[in-house]
């Protein structure tokens, strides 16, 4: 597990531990309480869904309190090799903790996949350039729209969905046009996404529909932008991450780009100097999607929002986007 950067002696370091495995969970009501009590106990804060297939999520928290839940997580049936990115945040990243049950730990609605029981060839950071150079190899970004438009590899296909759960019917859409023999041959298929678990799926569902050669990004993004020198980086742009940090770039440090409270898009410095931008209220994108009602609501929760930063407390209606 990798050491996240190091913060100034008089701040101490908030942690952030992006997480999965698929796992077979009997009875999540019964992991729930425990692992929801720990973390609070800890002062950690975050997401943990937990579904028959296992868990996922993203917690932030002191250095010894993320050991804590996570060496909690890796008592847990099926989950002593838990997958963990660690980064770090110069401040907490999340309003409260939440430990939910859902059906999937990532939703992509192909209820016979099963990651743990086929799934494409991984590829270490290290050998991910030469495989996306190959050109015998397509490339293909599984993240959604908004989170493409900020970064991606050089040469990825963008499937344009706007959530994982389109994935299955574009690529049945587009499968011909996608692996159309070049010489003879089929195209390899390299897949990535934010930290692993959506390639996961999306490789286990390509196996299933009787694709063979299909690899995918050991660690994704974050564990590649955290290991591949920037001098010797495919990556182009940001990385799109479910917290208040809102993106990352090399070396998992911070990135530029902040959110629209109204639509949760990400936003660029020529984003925010658009005139149809109103921090907490609107953007150019969604700027025509809302009523004058909803903008002026969306200013009312701003301006509580902006009291509750001044009392030193979090305000309740404040959400992170969905993955």
């Amino acid at each position: 597990m990798s050491t996240p950067p190091a913060e100034s002696a008089s701040q101490p370091a908030i942690v952030v531990a992006a997480l999965y495995q698929f796992a077979r969970f009997e009875d999540c009501a019964a992991l729930r309480e425990p692992l929801n009590r720990l973390c609070r106990e800890q002062g950690v804060r975050g997401t943990l869904l937990l579904a028959a297939e296992g868990i996922n999520g993203t917690i932030a928290g002191s250095e010894a309190a993320i050991a804590a839940v996570l060496a909690h997580i890796r008592t847990l049936p099926d989950c002593a090799g838990l997958d963990v990115k660690l980064s770090s945040a110069s401040k907490m990243p999340f309003h409260r903790m939440k430990v939910r049950i859902k059906p999937e730990i990532v939703t992509m609605g192909q209820p016979d996949i099963d990651p743990r029981a086929s799934v494409g060839t991984y590829v270490e950071p290290q050998d991910w350039n030469a495989m996306i150079a190959d050109p015998d190899t397509i490339v293909i970004d599984t993240r959604n729209d908004y989170e493409v438009a900020i970064g991606t590899f050089a040469g990825a296909i963008d499937p344009h969905t706007a959530t994982f759960r389109d994935f299955p019917e574009w690529f049945r859409a587009e499968r011909e046009r996608l692996l159309g023999a070049r010489d003879g041959k089929p195209p390899k298929v390299a897949m990535f996404c934010t930290g692993g678990i959506r390639c996961e799926k999306s490789t286990a569902f390509l196996k299933q529909e009787g694709v063979e050669d299909v690899f995918h990004l050991k660690g994704g993004i974050l564990k590649y932008l955290e290991t591949v020198p920037e001098d010797q980086s495919l990556w182009r742009g940001e990385c799109f991450v479910f917290d208040s940090r809102v993106s990352v770039g090399h070396g998992l440090v911070e990135g530029s780009h902040s959110l629209c409270h109204a639509c949760r898009r990400p936003l660029n410095e020529e984003d925010r100097a658009s005139p149809l931008y109103e921090k907490g209220v609107s953007c150019a994108a969604c700027h025509n999607e809302r009523t004058d009602a909803q903008r002026a609501s969306y200013r009312e929760r701003h301006r509580q929002e902006k009291l509750a930063a001044q009392r030193g407390v979090a305000h309740v209606g404040a959400v992170s986007r969905k993955s």
